[in-house]
């Protein structure tokens, strides 16, 4: 019998990125399947604490094991900002309102305040931290990065998030010009998967 999984996510961006890295016998749930469940709110100061706060939180609310990640794009210029608030730079998210206008708000002020700043230094990275908890402990935890540059504008329409102007110098493109295939070599949420992978299959295997 498969395992069951909850992503702690209602981005189908993160489901399909997991999904295609982790092709193992896991009956993938979301948060969707579970809409009695409080939010878990993500008050930590690292992505790593907000990672393990929402798998430990929604393991213990629903019985499941689950995968939680935190991410989002540090840029040198601003101190590493947007970090941990990515998701909501540009202010509290509106549940109602469309992802896709949210992530062009959250470019607009990145880019605001990127405008003097020359391109020797606009360096960032993409980082991802993923958490794997049961109810009660943390399993396996994991952290990726991708590096870039911060673009003028935006470019490509691929992706989600901040990827229109996030420029990868090895492709000569932006991730939201990079195939899901090329996204998934080389992106911070793959790394982080590629390195889940080994030890879930191990404790895959221990708790058959």
């Amino acid at each position: 019998m498969s395992r069951r999984i909850l992503v702690a996510s209602t981005n189908p961006g993160k489901m399909r990125e997991l999904s295609a890295l982790l092709d193992l016998d896991i009956e993938w749930l979301t948060l969707k399947d579970f809409p009695d469940v409080p939010e878990v709110v993500e008050d930590g100061k690292t992505f790593e604490e907000n990672s393990r706060k929402k798998a430990l939180g929604y393991a213990n609310a629903t019985g499941e094991w689950t995968i939680a990640d935190d991410s989002g794009l540090a840029v040198d210029a601003l101190d590493g900002a947007p970090g941990i608030h990515s998701a909501r730079f540009s202010g509290p998210k509106d549940p109602a309102e469309q992802r896709s206008l949210i992530d062009h708000r959250n470019i607009a002020k990145v880019l605001e305040l990127m405008k003097d700043v020359p391109e020797s230094e606009r360096t960032a990275r993409f980082v991802c931290c993923i958490c794997l908890a049961a109810p009660g402990r943390v399993l396996v935890e994991t952290r990726g990065t991708m590096e870039g540059i911060i673009t003028k504008k935006e470019i490509g329409t691929g992706g989600f998030g901040y990827d229109p102007i996030m420029f990868i110098p090895e492709k000569n493109k932006t991730a939201a010009e990079l195939s899901a295939d090329e996204k998934n070599e080389l992106s911070h949420r793959g790394e982080a998967i590629k390195k889940l992978k080994p030890s879930l299959q191990d404790i895959l295997r221990t708790n058959a």
